[in-house]
């Protein structure tokens, strides 16, 4: 149970009790009675009577059974918080009554009806038939993983779609544990400059995967969809927002004044994708035919934040729309900047949240970066308006056809806003997604409905398997079949199934209809069966092979996907390809080479490795030193990133890897510079704890030091360069040469943070990030204070984030110490930004036992307290474990693993199970290559 905020749980169901006694009947009363003059009558409730607990027949999982279908929903909600306490108001009340009527249609004689309620307290429960019978009932919740609103009938419900009437009234509170029905905190600037900031208030809603029951009693499925009429009664001064334009008026209620807001009738949607916002934040209006805002807390709007967002929206849109054939669907399209959001954007039907930094952007400290992020998470939660709400998967084991297509299509989506992605897919989907999915541990992309019941197993889906590698194998599939037959096939799946629900093999069998290869047959490996392979290409004999790759060696899965190489050859450039269908090895004659090399999977559109013999191996590197342009920009990144990788499955000789890094100094372009630091950044890990990390240093500070000086004359001007991925690469070259210690690097850091310090900040909102953290690394506390007071005096959420960022790289383990406190005072951290601060301290060597530490001594108090929210503690776990590679370590990890098995706690079961088999691997790839990394960067001094 999360921490309440203003009243406990107890004192608000009294106060609850007391007030629904008092007002609810009234406000019921005036609530139906409008309903019934626009020709609804309303259901009246009867005398609550108490819940029973009885013998019942439960499902045999945790699934609702099929035979009740809702249709549509009557949802009224109170909230009794106000926006802002005044000298008129000094009672706040964080908690909310309602009531709900649902129709559904009942196609099996039934004496039980099953539905969801997670703490709500539910004081009366009615069924009425379409007659308007009642059907005398009990009622029980089963206070389990199941979250059952068990209803006995003493008669029966009749089969053959006959409809009924599920009455409900229901009490809540308005935690604020970022899930469900929740209250953020924050401030607003007063506008006497003499006053303290004051205090706001607002509620907010996320309801995805499940938490709609969090809110109201329903069928809480995703395949179960209905319409939704709601009605939201607030304070005066707050405006309520949902799924649709809403009517305001205002009403007395014992001689309070309030607001009732109706809300239209959504169109069949599913329960997660509701939403409920009440605030007194305002907007920016988009001029376009749909009712289009961009919310955000007053002193944003005013300061012209929201104008990036406001200007991009509609192209993006319009984009969509014609890529998908469909035009968008609702009348209204919102977006809203929460103070407090634990993910990046939700797409709630004509409602987008998202967290501030991904919706607003500050053209005075902004980052070329962030305006970026804006663009990309207003494409991701724009194409969920297609992918996800117009179609829906089934069941939470098919979230990939709604994640994965969302971030493919995101690439293309960013396109109306002028922003140029495509290749860095590979640096953003790819190569985090093999990482995952070279684990035993890992999962298929579409799983066995039934492999996926509790809550703790759908949370654990939402990961980069999920996300990356289905956007790379749609990436994979589009090539396949060319882009243009895979958009037609895209246009007919949505158009079959809009306002209904779907699994994967009705996407490709809309593909099929617009190609003549055996799309099934290509995609179900890669679909139902977990990890990738390796393809391995013998060029003495042209003998070509695949295996899965596994980062620890094991036994594979041994079922062979099917394989389509594009390759090139030194003496022909052009692109060919061949088809792999077989483990093999099967022999190629055009694999089979004398004096040329071969290169395969070209732009790395196939979700493969490739492996060679030493020889090829060889004749690349001497390519890459002779005229790196010859091989293609994406494949120097691929290149570099398949020999680490291979390195450590002890598949190839790690000194291969390791010498594809030295034609960096002549290559200033970021996709290979990135691939070789996220790899090389992988040894340090293992490493700088130990006698290694001092060769380590001297090679990358003197690797760097072309690329810094590549970018110098912008740094010290303060500009930036004009391609993106230059800009990018300007901060590899600062983040990279400050931390290997390359004295003009730190000098200049120093400088312009002094200047900073003196009210003076001429560091381009670029480069903040990096040089933050390099002054604060060098510096003492004062800097780390001055630091400090910058974050908490900032309203700007990106800025805000640099500054949080840079905290964590201070060296004093003190102050390192006290940062950790810091995240678990929402006062002080933010509950959203908790994760990602702890795993920036345990980047940091001297931070990362620390971090350690932190986490195994609250974990209960961290499940508790998040694990029943979208906030990923998988992520937490791999971030602080990311350096482990000794035995002790790998002890404690197996210990946590046992308590929560012991204590029977699911929460990140699959990601604990995968951070284990990451550090068996390493500690098995340390010991046998110590030695050898030692001798290798040594050779280079």
């Amino acid at each position: 149970m999360a921490k309440a905020t203003g009243i406990s749980k107890a004192v608000a169901v009294g106060i609850g009790v007391i007030t629904v006694s008092s007002v609810c009947g009234l406000v019921l009363m005036v609530v139906m009675f409008q309903l019934e003059i626009e020709g609804n009558p309303p259901l009246v409730p009867p005398t609550p009577t108490k819940p029973q607990v009885i013998p019942t027949d439960l499902p045999t999982n945790l699934r609702l059974f099929d035979y009740l279908i809702p249709e549509s929903y009557n949802v009224v909600l109170q909230p009794y918080f106000y926006g802002a306490i005044t000298n008129n108001y000094t009672n706040q009340s964080f908690f909310f009554t309602g009531n709900s009527t649902v129709k559904f249609k009942c196609m099996k004689d039934s004496k039980t009806i099953f539905l969801h309620v997670h703490n709500l307290n539910v004081t009366n429960v009615e069924v009425k038939s379409d007659s308007n019978e009642i059907l005398k009932s009990s009622y029980t919740i089963h206070y389990n993983a199941s979250n059952f609103l068990e209803i006995q009938l003493e008669g029966k419900l009749s089969g053959n779609g006959t409809y009924y009437h599920l009455f409900t009234n229901f009490e809540g509170e308005l935690f604020e544990n970022l899930n469900g029905l929740y209250v953020n905190r924050y401030t607003e600037k007063s506008k006497d400059e003499d006053e303290e900031d004051e205090e706001r208030f607002l509620a907010t809603s996320l309801l995805k995967p499940t938490d709609a029951r969090r809110v109201f009693p329903c069928f809480d499925e995703p395949a179960l969809k209905a319409t939704f009429k709601i009605t939201i009664i607030h304070r005066p001064g707050i405006k309520a927002l949902s799924n649709g334009v809403g009517d305001e008026y205002s009403i007395e209620i014992h001689g309070e004044e309030w607001v009732v807001t109706q809300f239209p009738t959504t169109p069949n949607m599913s329960t997660y994708l509701l939403a409920f916002t009440l605030s007194d934040f305002t907007s920016k209006s988009i001029p376009a035919g749909t009712y289009m805002h961009i919310y955000a807390h007053r002193e944003a709007i005013a300061a012209g934040h929201a104008d990036y967002a406001a200007e991009i929206t509609h192209p993006i849109l319009i984009r969509y729309e014609k890529e998908f054939g469909l035009k968008y669907p609702l009348q209204q399209l919102d977006q809203i900047a929460l103070p407090d959001f634990s993910v990046g954007v939700m797409e709630n039907w004509g409602l987008i949240s998202y967290q501030e930094s991904g919706l607003l952007y500050d053209k005075e400290t902004g980052s070329t970066f962030d305006k970026e992020r804006v663009a990309t998470q207003i494409a991701h939660g724009l194409a969920h308006q297609w992918f996800g709400n117009l179609v829906t998967m089934r069941w939470w084991n098919d979230l990939w056809l709604n994640e994965a297509f969302s971030t493919y299509m995101s690439y293309i989506g960013v396109e109306a806003a002028n922003w140029d992605l495509k290749d860095l897919i590979v640096l953003r989907e790819i190569q985090s997604a093999f990482q995952v999915d070279s684990l035993n541990s890992s999962h298929p992309l579409s799983m066995y409905e039934n492999d996926i019941q509790t809550f703790s197993e759908i949370i654990e889906l939402f990961d980069d398997v999920t996300y990356s590698k289905g956007a790379a194998v749609l990436r994979m599939l589009s090539s396949f079949m060319t882009e243009t037959a895979f958009m037609r096939g895209v246009k007919t799946y949505l158009n079959n199934f809009k306002y209904n629900n779907t699994v994967y093999s009705d996407l490709l069998e809309c593909l099929q209809k617009e190609t003549n290869l055996d799309l099934e047959g290509f995609m179900s490996t890669w679909i139902e069966q977990v990890g990738y392979p390796v393809i391995t290409i013998i060029t003495q004999t042209g003998e070509t092979s695949q295996e899965q790759f596994l980062l620890k060696p094991g036994v594979g899965h041994n079922i062979p996907w099917q394989v389509q190489i594009t390759y090139i050859k030194s003496d022909d450039l052009g692109l060919k390809k061949d088809l792999l269908k077989v483990n093999g090895p099967v022999r190629r004659p055009h694999f089979q080479l004398k004096d040329e090399w071969v290169l395969a999977n070209i732009n790395c559109t196939g979700f493969y490795r490739v492996n060679y013999d030493e020889e090829n191996w060889n004749k690349l590197q001497m390519q890459l030193e002779e005229n790196h342009d010859i091989i293609p920009l994406i494949n120097r990144g691929q290149l570099i990133d398949d020999a680490f990788n291979l390195a450590r499955a002890h598949r190839l000789d790690l000194n291969i890897a390791l010498n594809l890094t030295q034609f960096l100094v002549n290559d200033t372009e970021y996709i290979p510079w990135e691939s070789a630091l996220k790899n090389l950044d992988h040894l340090i890990l293992m490493f700088d704890r130990s006698e290694v990390y001092g060769a380590m240093t001297k090679y990358l500070r003197k690797q760097i030091t072309g690329l810094y000086e590549h970018f110098e004359e912008y740094t010290k001007n303060a500009t930036i360069p004009v391609d993106y991925t230059d800009q990018l690469n300007q901060v590899n070259a600062i983040s990279v040469a400050c931390t290997n210690g390359l004295p003009d690097c730190i000098e200049m850091a120093r400088s312009l943070f002094i200047k900073y310090k003196n009210g003076t900040n001429r560091i381009h909102p670029n480069l903040r990030r990096a040089i933050y953290c390099s002054a604060i690394a060098t510096g003492d506390e004062d800097d780390w204070e001055f630091v400090w007071e910058e974050y908490q005096r900032t309203t700007v959420a990106a800025e805000k984030d640099k500054l949080r960022y840079a905290l964590s790289c201070t060296k004093e383990i003190w102050l390192l110490n006290r940062y950790l406190e810091y995240t678990l005072d929402p006062s002080k951290i933010r509950k959203m930004d908790m994760v990602s601060t702890i795993n920036y301290i345990a980047k940091n060597v001297a931070g990362q036992p620390l971090a350690w530490g932190f986490v195994r001594s609250k974990w209960s108090y961290i499940t508790q307290e998040y694990g029943a929210g979208i906030i990923s503690l998988g992520s937490l776990l791999d971030g602080v474990t990311k350096r482990f590679s000794r035995d002790v370590e790998l002890e404690e990890l197996k210990q946590l693993q046992r308590d929560q098995d012991k204590n029977e706690n699911g929460f990140a079961a699959r990601a604990l199970q995968q951070v284990i088999e990451r550090t068996e691997a390493n500690i098995k790839w340390v010991n046998e290559n110590k030695q050898n990394v030692k001798n290798w960067f040594n050779g280079q001094l």
